[in-house]
């Protein structure tokens, strides 16, 4: 989605982002629990950032707030707008309604210029976490960046069971899944077990092929699938509301532990356009099957998950000034 590439900066006057911390950390006293335990405060040993003038985005990891990591001996290459790498440090995830109340306050550099970073960290195995404290560092040093946080009573859906004690057929704790060693490309229909040498099992895919991660995809222009391994209901929560339902989910389910979903529903009308040879060859494909039930009765039956509206006070990142960064 073009929204979610759009991300947010400011060179002058204070900005209020609603923006949503993740990992639940709305609901806890203290906010920013996932920065100390990581370590409090990290820097990168060596950072060089300079304008890339190309369109295309990259990452040798994903800048997600998720759990989702492979390791890169402590390397970041990325070429990305500064909204992603402010995102990506401080763990948001807005929605798309969030974005655009953005847009409308912040200078077009900071949506538009891409910024290429490679970094080494002091440590060869460093976390995803701690990678997000050295950016941190990094964008106070090199863009100016000041932010706070503030509390804001802010209209969001609560995540409760449907049936207390009770998950959906397709959310299960991770522990009955495929385990972590288990992937398999997506559309491959196999599970390969990288731990045993590459042996191929039998059996259905694996959606997504990483651990930590939740991923979404068109199956055809009438159904999208969203799965997740080995997450928490909170990420749960975050990624229900990427630009679906105009309000932040807050989990309120009092489960812990780790999670498997799968998530089958019919997109917008219109996702894709019509006369398109993708468009074809899914009409086609979607003629041979049921069609899946729209969003919020697809969490409810499938998850079994409900969405109540609420009120709740939500961290709030401010950002105070940005600049174009200082030269290496």
């Amino acid at each position: 989605m073009q929204w979610k590439r759009q991300l947010f900066g400011l060179a002058a006057s204070p900005l209020a982002l609603m923006l949503t911390a993740a990992a639940g950390e709305s609901q806890v006293p203290n906010e920013r629990a996932w920065e100390q335990a990581a370590g409090g405060k990290m820097a990168f040993e060596v950072a060089s950032v300079r304008l890339n003038a190309e369109p295309l985005q990259s990452s040798n990891f994903r800048l997600s707030p998720d759990d989702a990591y492979a390791e890169t001996g402590g390397l970041l290459d990325a070429v990305a707008p500064v909204g992603n790498y402010i995102e990506f440090a401080y763990k948001l995830q807005p929605t798309r309604e969030q974005w655009e109340a953005m847009y409308a306050h912040v200078p077009q550099w900071v949506t538009t210029s891409n910024y290429e970073i490679h970094a080494r960290a002091p440590t060869s195995n460093p976390s995803k976490d701690q990678m997000r404290l050295m950016m941190q560092s990094l964008l106070r040093e090199r863009f100016g960046l000041v932010v706070h946080f503030e509390s804001r009573e802010t209209p969001v859906l609560e995540m409760n069971l449907v049936k207390p004690g009770k998950l959906g057929t397709e959310l299960r704790p991770h522990q009955d899944g495929p385990p972590c060693t288990v992937t398999a490309p997506p559309g491959s229909g196999i599970l390969s077990n990288s731990a045993s040498g590459g042996v191929v099992l039998k059996g259905p895919e694996v959606f997504p092929a990483r651990c930590g991660a939740v991923e979404a995809r068109f199956e055809s222009h009438e159904e999208m699938l969203m799965g997740g391994r080995d997450t928490t209901m909170d990420t749960i929560a975050n990624y229900l509301s990427i630009g679906r339902l105009g309000r932040p989910v807050v989990d309120v389910t009092g489960l812990t532990g780790r999670f498997d979903l799968k998530l089958s529903w019919t997109p917008d009308p219109g996702t894709f356009r019509r006369g398109s040879r993708d468009s074809e060859s899914q009409d086609a494909a979607s003629s041979e099957s049921p069609q899946a039930p729209p969003f919020l009765e697809a969490v409810r039956e499938q998850l079994g998950l409900k969405l109540t509206p609420a009120r709740a006070q939500l961290k709030t990142l401010v950002i105070d000034h940005v600049n174009r960064p200082s030269e290496n």
